[in-house]
Parts: structure tokens; sequence; C-alpha cells
């Protein structure tokens, strides 16, 4: 079947809806469910049920430069400041230098085990040296594992940052293999580009995005998620623009944005967890198209066993060599070594080969493609399994409280005082997001004039207004006076 305008929104609509009913099967076996995604656009491709005719490795590269966008940008709102503050040094050495070990013990191997030359050999292992934090959350949420101490934020923080250093890699080592009479030391000047101008150009946009959301004023609430769409895309294109590293700019932009006091802060967050789910799936139906299942049978030798040594010796090796200076357990080193699956990025990075033309590109895909696929399926199932017997999950009773919970428990006050903004006050004439208002207070109702309104971060706070502030405790009244006086 030939791809037209006529049929692409329903055979697009089916493949969807096919991929939302049919992943609920996955939290019953712990298959991730992006998995079940791909299986279902390689069904309905060309050498599918589905006989669909898609061979276009640049739009296939376009959508997924475009999902990761969203998907990076919705995991660095979700994460919150102070839960990745004490293990912040362990999350950047493991997406840093724990990436350039993995990719350089590897492309040595390959070197070894193939007839790559070394710069395709260490392009393979750049492109495969991300993690895939969609796969492996998916599945620990399946289970209702729940990890020890700070493990969790450190598989978090590693998994949603470490893609812009796989990408720097990826597109170092094709140029070397472009341009055979490079040495190594020629990239990097690239390398030092693209993190310092992606680093600095994410905390300027994230500056420059709350500034924006927080003082123009939409006449429709449901404006704003979009006018975070549009700063998201900008942040991304203005740094690539630049020399910088796009998906490094928007990553910290977006942790940025997500520990700050933003307008209608809560609608951009349900938008955008919508939105990564929608291009997670779109992404892996579109990488499933993109797959001749025939054209990977061939590989599937040396694939196993490129896969083996990166699960079982390569990100180990990365793992244990980033985390040498921090006092850790052995079994929690073992387990963030397990805690390695490769998911639907390698696949992307592996078009960047294709589109360059290089001779072994179609090799170089295939063996990819199989290196994700089994990397999920082998450490996939098995993360629950490694965790008991690791003894790095939480038992049953000892859980903490979930996500939809705590938010349901932060509402809940015990103290309540009215607060008057006075004359004079710091806080007349500024919005409630403007404040920098206090975590253990909200304001419940605003008095004016003998009318009550509902306040939300966009109220303008007048003289004389009489605030109904509902707090934890006193300590929480003390603060939010302090807020409004200054």
């Amino acid at each position: 079947m030939n791809l037209t305008i006529e049929n692409i929104l329903l055979v697009g609509s089916l493949l969807l809806f096919i991929s939302i009913i049919v992943g609920k099967t996955s939290y019953k076996f712990g298959v991730p469910t992006l998995l079940l995604f791909l299986a279902i656009g390689m069904l309905a491709g060309s050498e599918g049920i589905g006989g669909i005719n898609f061979d276009n490795p640049k739009i296939a590269q376009f959508i997924g430069i475009v999902s990761l966008n969203f998907i990076l940008f919705s995991g660095g709102l979700d994460t919150h400041w102070q839960t990745v503050k004490p293990i912040l040094s362990e999350g950047i050495l493991l997406s840093t230098l724990g990436v350039l070990l993995t990719a350089l013990s590897l492309g040595t191997f390959v070197w070894c085990v193939t007839d790559f030359t070394i710069y395709e050999s260490m392009l393979l292992g750049s492109i495969v040296s991300s993690t895939d934090a969609a796969a492996v959350f998916s599945i620990l949420r399946s289970k209702n594992l729940a990890l020890k101490t700070n493990l969790r934020p450190t598989l978090e923080l590693e998994s949603g940052s470490n893609d812009p250093m796989a990408y720097v890699l990826t597109i170092a080592f094709l140029t070397l293999v472009i341009n055979q009479d490079q040495s190594i030391a020629s990239i990097i000047p690239l390398f030092l580009q693209q993190m310092i101008l992606g680093g600095i150009a994410g905390f300027g946009f994230g500056k420059l995005s709350k500034f924006i959301i927080n003082k123009i004023d939409l006449d429709f609430k449901g404006l704003y998620p979009i006018l975070v769409i549009a700063l998201m895309f900008i942040t991304f294109s203005v740094t690539d623009f630049v020399g910088g590293n796009g998906f490094l700019s928007i990553y910290i932009c977006s942790v940025y944005l997500g520990n700050q006091n933003l307008l209608h802060k809560k609608a951009i967050l349900k938008m955008y967890d919508g939105l990564a789910w929608l291009m997670q799936i779109v992404l892996f139906l579109t990488l499933g198209l993109l797959v001749f299942p025939t054209r990977i049978f061939p590989f599937l030798g040396i694939g196993m066993l490129i896969s083996a040594f990166l699960i079982i010796v390569a990100r180990p090796v990365g793992v244990f060599i980033s985390l040498i200076f921090f006092k850790m357990k052995l079994k929690r080193r073992l387990y963030i070594s397990w805690v390695g699956l490769r998911g639907a990025v390698p696949i992307v990075f592996a078009t960047y080969p294709l589109l360059a033309g290089i001779e072994k590109a179609n090799m170089i895909f295939n063996i990819v493609f199989f290196i994700s696929v089994t990397s999920v399926l082998i450490q996939g199932t098995t993360l629950t399994l490694f965790a008991k017997w690791l003894k790095v999950a939480l038992p049953e009773e000892t859980k903490p409280t979930s996500k939809a919970n705590k938010s349901v428990s932060e509402v809940i006050k015990t103290t309540m005082k009215e607060i008057e903004v006075l004359p004079g006050c710091y806080a007349v004439d500024k919005k409630i997001v403007e404040l920098d208002f206090p975590k253990e207070g909200i304001i419940a109702m605003i008095k004016r004039n003998d009318k009550y309104l509902t306040p939300s971060g966009s109220t303008v706070l007048e003289a004389n207004d009489m605030l109904l502030i509902l707090s934890d405790n006193q300590e929480g009244i003390d603060k939010v006076n302090d807020c409004l006086k200054r």
C-alpha cells in the first residue's frame, strides 16, 4: 500500500488506535509498551501484513527529531530539582563520561570482530551509547516497582540527559568516517562547541521563556501550552543554528521551567505528558515502518554478539568507572549497569549514516535496530527480577506515595489565616506567579471590594486585597507574609 494524502490520516489513526489498545497488554506481561508500538509498525510495513511502502530515512529522521524534542522536553518538565540535586554529580558523569566509555569500549570490540574501520566501529558504538528512559520506566510502572534511596532519580537523570552526549559522538565519528584524513583531535573543538553552546543556550532560553510565559497576556488559557511548544522549537532550532547541541539546550531549558512558577503550569504539564506519549507512539511506529525484517536476518549472529558485549561488558564498564569516586554499594552499581535499555533514540541516530550515504550505513542501521530490540527484550523483561535479586526494590508496605496521591495530599492544609495586602507592599500590582510563592501555602480566595475572587497565577494583587491563606503550619504562614512584604 502506498501512502497518499487521501489515506494517510485513515492509516495513521488506525495504527495509533491499535497501538493504544494493544499497549494495555504490555503491563500484564512486563514488556515495554513502546516495543509493541515498534512491532505494530513492522507488521504494517512493506514486508508485513499491512504492506505499507515506507522507505524514506529523511522523513523518519525528521519525525524522530521532532518526537525527541517533545519527549526530552516533557522529561525535563517532570524533573524535580530537589530530587535530583543530591545525585546531580553521579547523573552528569553517567550521562557524559559513562556514555563516552560505553561508546569507546563497544567500538573497540566491533573493530576487533568485524571488518569495520576504527571510525566506523566507533560510530556504531556512539549510536547505541545512550539509554531509553521511556522504556525503563514503563516497565517499572507496570510492575509498581519502587527502588531504594536515590536509585530511581539517578536513573531518571541519566536516561533523560544522556542523549545529547550520544548525539555529539555520533556526529563527530560520522564526520571522521566521511573525512578519513582528519584526526580524532579535530573533533574536540566540535565536541566543546556543541556542549558549551548547548548548555548556555538552554539556560538562557529557559530564563527567557519564563519571562515570556509570565509576562505575555494571552486571552485564552489554551494558548499557553501552544506558546511553550513554540518556545521549545525556537530553543532547539536557534541552538542548532549557532552550532550548539539542540537536544541538550531543550533539556536544560525544560528542567529550568519545570522548577519555576509559571502561568497555567498544570495545563502545560498535562498537555506535554499526553504529547510525549503521542510522539513516542508515532516515533516507534515510524521506525517500525522503516525497517525491513529480511534485511536484518543476515546480521543476527553479529548483532547478538555485539548486543551481548554491550549488555555484559560495555555498559558496566561505563557505569563502574563513572561512579568510581562515589560511595555506592556494589548492588546499586550492578543494577544501574543492568538498566541500560536501548530504545528509539539509537535507531533515529542510525538514520544519520543512511542519509550521509557511507558504505556500511545499511549494515549499521540493521545492527542498531537489532541491538535496540534485544536490549528491551532481555533487559526490559528482567528489570523487576534483578531489582528483587539485588535487593534494591522497596518492600510493598514501604513504597513511597504515588504521584497522584502526593498531589492530592499537597492540597490538604491544616492552618488558615487572612492576610491583607497593605498599600506599598511588594506584592501590590504583581501577578501571583511573579511572587515566588512558597509551596507551604496557597491562596484559596481573594476578597476585593466585597467581592470574592478565585485566584490563578495571572491574578494581579491590589492594595487592600484580603487573602485567605491555607498552609501546612504557622511557619508556612510566616513564609507567605515574607513573600508578600519582602
